[in-house]
């Protein structure tokens, strides 16, 4: 259902998109240009974090998947994975009650066994006290990379071949898409890119295949609220064909 709020902003709340992804980009170039330490950046990013998810569900927006830590993150020096996985443990304790009281769902999509054990604890805290909302989902891609959620999917999937729980004639978008960390979660209708990057970065490969983009050269932490609004004005004007023919 989407919130009637929708209307206080100038946006059409029976064409907003079901369902938002972000990669938020930027954190550390923000940081460097204030001469600050990088983490300064991934901390300002986190406030950001918190104005886009009240934004969007206040606004009405059902699904949010915002892109957190890639299976690539874990490539970086020691001292900024350990001080990120910090960061996220204390969101989550800071927004529990939040989430709980406001009617947001949390979900994990990724590897999320790779995650610090007291992260993975703080996750398991959250989606628990927040399982039953009905409002909107607010999925964290941690650990996660398209590639390997396409691979799981595949070997799963041969695995019920094997075993002749299916046949491979049976194997068809939506059983694929079953099989995916996002299963049961709509396609984004929109992508949000910030920074200025023109590139998908491994995110949602699958899952975005119609999805509307928009790249911003905002830095994440600078990214707002009246920003946020704007693009999803921008995407209300876009004319969405799906390989058909215009209908003007």
């Amino acid at each position: 259902m989407k919130s009637d709020s929708a209307g206080n902003t100038g946006l059409n709340p029976s064409r907003l998109p079901a369902h938002v992804a972000v990669i938020m980009d930027g954190n550390g170039r923000w940081a460097q240009k204030r001469m600050l330490n990088r983490i300064k950046g991934h901390e300002k990013g986190a406030d950001t974090v918190r104005a886009v998810v009240r934004a969007s569900r206040e606004i009405g927006i059902d699904f949010l998947t915002l892109y957190a830590f890639s299976t690539e993150n874990w490539q970086r020096p020691k001292m900024e994975v350990s001080a990120l996985m910090t960061l996220l443990k204390r969101f989550l304790e800071s927004e529990q009650q939040e989430m709980a009281e406001n009617n947001i769902r949390l979900r994990v999509i990724g590897q999320a066994d790779r995650l610090p054990k007291d992260v993975q604890d703080a996750l398991a805290r959250v989606m628990e006290a927040t399982g039953r909302n009905d409002g909107m989902c607010l999925s964290l891609a941690l650990s996660y990379g398209a590639r390997a959620e396409i691979v799981e999917a595949a070997q799963s999937l041969a695995r019920q071949v094997k075993n002749g729980d299916i046949q491979p004639d049976e194997i068809s978008d939506e059983l694929f898409s079953g099989h995916l960390y996002t299963a049961g979660m709509p396609d984004p209708e929109l992508l949000i890119r910030t920074s200025g990057e023109f590139r998908i970065s491994n995110f949602l490969l699958w899952k975005i295949a119609y999805a509307e983009l928009f790249v911003t050269p905002t830095l994440w932490p600078d990214f707002t609220r009246e920003e946020f609004i704007g693009i999803l004005k921008d995407f209300q004007n876009r004319e969405r064909r799906f390989g058909r023919v215009s209908a003007s």
